[in-house]
């Protein structure tokens, strides 16, 4: 009776240690098959963003070279059409023929080869960044200089733009804030100085005087200024002096 006994209880051990065996087995098994499908999920999914990215990239390539075509184009649009395209920036402007005209005759006695402009791109040019690019455009294509490079300021930051004129134009208008209230036209011109080389000379553009401190003898070309907006004694002072400490000229245009 007590072998008896003995033999039902290993036998009931035995048989719960195979179903607890089994359990694990089933586990294990179930653990795998979901290890297995969340792999092959997952890879599936990568491959199908692998592709897409692959997409995107050959579309950015794409949109990247029509940008550059276009740009191109742009440009040889305006030295081919300037006189229709004069018309229309006369149109449409508040300046005067004949001091725009002056004023290009003017910048004719820039020196060297290209010119890089630095222009003020703080909030009380807001109201002027309208019709600021067409107008440097133009100026840039009437000088017969090339243009090196842009640099904007304010607010003591500043940014130097190089590559062709309408890549140059284009960042201008994406990057520079036209706002703040600092002209910092010393930092502008060391940062000009720092990223891009000596032109054959400098055009400022803005519309009041620097309120930091400006270290003529470091800025290594002559700088053309021309003051914009409504004559104000201060900046025409500042201005002329810049011009004057650095070899170059003030440059006048009259808004009416």
């Amino acid at each position: 009776m007590n072998r008896r006994r003995r033999f039902m209880d290993e036998s009931v051990y035995i048989t719960y240690s195979d179903m607890a065996l089994l359990m694990l087995v089933i586990f294990i098994f179930l653990f795998t098959i979901m290890v297995i499908t969340a792999r092959m999920s997952g890879g599936s999914q990568s491959e199908k963003l692998r592709g897409q990215i692959q997409d995107l990239q050959k579309q950015l390539s794409a949109a990247e070279a029509d940008k550059k075509s276009l740009a191109k184009n742009l440009e040889q649009v305006v030295v081919n059409s300037e006189g229709n395209y004069l018309e229309k920036v006369l149109e449409t402007s508040t300046f005067g023929r004949k001091d725009f005209d002056l004023f290009i005759e003017g910048l004719q006695n820039i020196p060297g080869d290209d010119i890089h402009l630095v222009v003020d791109a703080s909030g009380s040019m807001h109201g002027l960044a309208s019709f600021l690019v067409p107008v440097l455009r133009l100026i840039v294509n009437k000088s017969g200089k090339k243009l090196s490079a842009i640099t904007w300021f304010s607010d003591n930051k500043a940014e130097t733009y190089t590559g062709t004129m309408g890549e140059m134009f284009d960042r201008l208008m994406r990057g520079a804030p036209f706002i703040g209230s600092m002209e910092t036209i010393g930092h502008a011109f060391r940062v000009a100085a720092r990223n891009s080389p000596p032109p054959g000379a400098y055009l400022l553009v803005g519309d009041e005087p620097s309120n930091d401190q400006i270290y003529y003898d470091r800025i290594p070309s002559p700088v053309f200024t021309l003051p914009l907006g409504r004559s104000d004694e201060a900046t025409t002072v500042a201005y002329n002096t810049l011009a004057q400490k650095t070899g170059g000229r003030m440059l006048h245009l009259d808004f009416r």
